[in-house]
């Protein structure tokens, strides 16, 4: 493992300091749906021998998937205790580093995934360029982000102390999203959004997975964005 960032702000880290709370405290149908989205829908069947990184692995659990699937992972986040979650879950390689300037040579990956991080940056379209800079050309990237049409919900949980959150928070827009995309360079080979409602109530994951299927015509209203790129 690397040597630790040295200058991090604690709204970064937030996470980090979260570690030991953070599985038990997850939503566990917003993790399975993106395990489904990520893994079913954004990427290829078959990844087994491919060089893939989790870029914001948080305690791992892409990584233990991709690494299931036969993938040789790199799992990359800026906690030191978030890596060590990790650890516990699967054998990967793990690295300190953030998606804004990744600590990898140009090329590096045949796949990159990145769930619900580049939000959590000062520049989240800066780390769409970072996240190009190091995928292999060919390679896929499988991403997905809260969708800033949704950013008044957070807000206002927030102001009514019912999420647990004091991290930082830069969502992006639905459509400047998919633009940034193509800038970086990117084909963009699938794009919708998931959850068209709040997935917190548990009488409306049906209706949410029903809903879903309609996420590439009205992904604009949904809370969540999923992307496939191909570089």
């Amino acid at each position: 493992m690397s040597k630790p960032l040295k200058k991090a702000g604690d709204t970064a880290l937030f996470y980090n300091d979260f570690a030991e709370e953070f599985d038990r405290k997850m939503n566990r149908y917003d993790l399975r749906r993106r395990l489904d989205i990520v893994f079913n829908e954004l990427l290829p069947r078959e990844i087994r021998g491919k060089r893939l990184l989790d870029a914001g692995c948080g305690t791992g659990h892409f990584s233990l998937a991709a690494s299931e699937r036969g993938a040789a992972v790199t799992s990359m986040d800026i906690g030191e205790r978030l890596l060590a979650k990790v650890a516990e879950k699967c054998e990967t390689e793990r690295i300190i580093g953030s998606v804004l300037q990744m600590p990898f040579e140009d090329n590096s990956f045949d796949i990159i995934v990145s769930t619900e991080v580049i939000e959590h940056t000062p520049a989240p379209y800066n780390a769409v360029s970072e996240l190009y800079r190091v995928l292999r050309p060919g390679g896929i990237l499988a991403l997905t982000v809260p969708n800033r049409f949704w950013k008044w919900s957070c807000v206002l949980a927030n102001a009514l102390k019912v999420r647990p959150y004091e991290g930082m928070e830069n969502w992006v827009g639905y459509d400047r999203l998919r633009k940034k995309l193509e800038a970086a360079g990117f084909s963009v080979i699938a794009y919708k959004g998931f959850h068209a409602l709040p997935f917190q109530a548990a009488f409306l994951h049906p209706l949410l997975t029903l809903m879903d299927r309609q996420g590439d015509r009205f992904g604009r209203f949904y809370i969540n964005i999923a992307a496939a790129c191909r570089k």
